[in-house]
């Protein structure tokens, strides 16, 4: 792969510097003038005075077109810059630079009957994909010679290799649409949760085993939600790529996007003016600084789920948590709170004490267990959790699977096959037949039981309905009945959801970082009554919180300061587990 390295760890430097995110590659100098120059000699259709491209583009994308066309090998026919994931804001031309590079092609196809497609994720972004496409080619004279626009079909044919550029929505259709020579899809952010996107990703690249110079570009801003499914795999591989974690020629990556630093930080950076433009790589062309400006007052002035839309959308700034006006309030301080790396074999070796959560419901809920521990010698409160839900839910709420999914794949949340549990001949019937999700909610109870950090009594907080069967688990593991506690739900948490944010904001709750627990912090919405502050399964609607049900939970019983049931420790635990190993 000499020569063909895709990394870009100096990625934050060229955006400092402003130099170009696409590295430098061993193009074949000629077919990369040639295909900028195509793309040049196109024309905006719905600007006045009708500018070309070689005058209203800027040089980053079409660097993007030199890195496409002026990759592909005469010897052999193949492509080696075979696929683009491009990350840029709002505003900056992606839909008009698309529709660009997709007639490019159609021009510089050698193949006769080849098929192209420019795929919007919905019917109105295909209509404007469109729309563009069909301007530049009425506009030139030439162009209108050569090809043939068909608005009923909503494709454009070259009228002497017969190759045809269609224009429509990415959908389970378009995998079964042919073989494409080359395609492009625009705003991929928006088809994310869609449960056929990756799917109809590998279908169509699978076309490279017969077509050797096909290719495939994603052209996206970053999503107004946690990124999640298909989009955040996709992105998240080509960030690997390009900070050289993954050495692959799969995807060139050229995303404009703040280092996380500056993305996290309290003081925000990203607010500052001064810095738009390291991800604004077409300003002063399609994007004004006086517009954005405008823009981030207005949005600002709406308060603070109106900003950080803003920002997603105009700056790429990834939404960690799902922000709403009637969010609960320690949601502003999770993402700070995590501690990179803790995991719950680091929580036990770190706490002198353990409160567990439990939270569950129906067959569409999540099974959530929290574990919350006391650090020794700073006394900090450390969180981590993990969460179980029947497959069942994947019919039940489709909405949330690609988080589910991806939830899954972080080691977080467990998919589980609930059914009728008979005990066998001759076992227990009152402590053999158990779920895996019960079963495993159990085995983490017991190991945190034998490694003396649960107190006496009240170590385990639960809501009083519903956990019949979790109970029965405990007492097969022989965990004493006064170690379980009923927490009080309701307005009776009005306290503890007040203090968790204010330990979350003080710095002495801190947690694991896991996405699973971010999202269910994300989805709380509260409610007052009264002086009290509520936040339930009601008034959070479809979206899933029993992780954070179970972590207010365990929060009030470590509130209550509790003490270790022995001072065995769990180092002498670990030790006896290694001496029966």
């Amino acid at each position: 792969m000499a020569g063909w390295s895709f990394a870009q760890p100096d990625w934050v430097d060229r955006l400092r510097s402003g130099r170009s995110l696409v590295p430098a590659l061993p193009l074949d100098v000629a077919a990369a003038a040639r295909a900028a120059a195509i793309f040049d000699m196109l024309r905006l259709p719905d600007v006045p005075g009708l500018p070309m491209l070689r005058d209203a583009a800027g040089d980053w994308f079409r660097d993007i077109v030199r890195a496409i066309f002026g990759s592909l090998d005469p010897d052999t026919g193949v492509r080696r810059v075979r696929g683009v994931f491009v990350l840029v804001p709002k505003k900056n031309s992606k839909t008009t630079n698309g529709a660009a590079l997709m007639l490019t092609a159609l021009l510089l196809n050698q193949r006769p009957s080849a098929l192209f497609g420019l795929f919007g994720p919905t019917q109105e972004i295909a209509d404007i994909a469109f729309q563009a496409v069909a301007g530049m080619v009425a506009i030139d004279p030439e162009l209108s010679k050569l090809l043939h626009v068909r608005e009923h079909k909503k494709d454009v044919v070259h009228r002497i290799t017969g190759a045809r550029l269609k224009v429509t929505t990415f959908d389970t259709k378009v995998a079964t649409g042919g073989k494409f020579s080359g395609w492009l899809l625009d705003e991929m952010h928006l088809l994310g949760r869609a449960p056929y996107t990756d799917r109809v990703l590998a279908q169509l690249r699978g076309a490279r085993s017969a077509i050797t110079e096909s290719f495939g570009v994603i052209i996206t801003t970053q999503s107004d939600l946690p990124p999640a499914g298909a989009f955040k795999a996709e992105l998240d591989a080509a960030r690997a790529i390009r900070d050289g974690a993954v050495d692959s020629d799969e995807v060139l990556p050229v995303l404009y996007e703040f280092p996380k630093a500056m993305q996290v930080a309290e003081d925000a950076p990203w607010r500052d003016e001064a810095n738009w433009p390291l991800v604004t790589p077409n300003l002063g062309k399609s994007v004004s600084m006086v517009v954005l400006r405008q823009d981030y007052a207005a949005a600002k002035g709406k308060g603070d789920e109106a900003e950080r839309l803003w920002a997603s959308q105009h700056l790429n700034i990834q939404i960690g948590m799902a922000l709403h006006n009637n969010r609960w309030e320690g949601v502003d301080y999770w993402q700070r709170a995590a501690v990179p790396g803790l995991t719950l074999d680091g929580l036990m070796r770190r706490c002198d004490v353990v409160t567990v959560g439990i939270d569950g419901g129906g067959l569409d809920d999540l099974l959530g267990l929290v574990v919350i521990g006391r650090e020794k010698g700073t006394r900090r409160w450390l969180a981590w959790g993990r969460a179980w839900a029947d497959r069942g839910i994947v019919r039940l709420r489709e909405g949330i699977v690609s988080q589910l999914r991806d939830f899954e794949r972080n080691g977080d949340f467990v998919f589980v096959d609930i059914a009728e549990k008979v005990p066998a001949a001759g076992e227990d019937p009152d402590g053999t037949a158990e779920n895996d999700d019960v079963a495993e909610v159990a085995d983490i109870v017991l190991r945190l039981h034998k490694a003396g950090l649960l107190p006496e009594r009240a170590g385990i907080g639960v809501d009083a309905v519903g956990i019949a069967a979790i109970l029965d688990a405990l007492a097969a593991r022989e965990i004493p009945g006064e170690c379980i506690a009923a927490v009080p739900q309701g307005y009776r948490l009005s306290g503890v959801i007040k203090g968790a944010a204010r330990k979350l904001k003080d710095g002495t709750l801190k947690h694991c970082g896991q996405p699973l627990m971010a999202w269910a912090v994300s989805n709380a919405r509260t409610e007052l009554r009264g002086s009290a502050t509520l936040i339930t399964k009601q008034v959070s609607g479809a979206a899933k919180i029993d992780p954070l049900i179970a972590l207010l939970n365990a929060f009030d019983l470590m509130s209550r300061n509790p003490e270790p049931a022995n001072d065995t420790g769990i180092d002498d635990y670990i030790a006896g587990l290694r001496g029966a190993a």
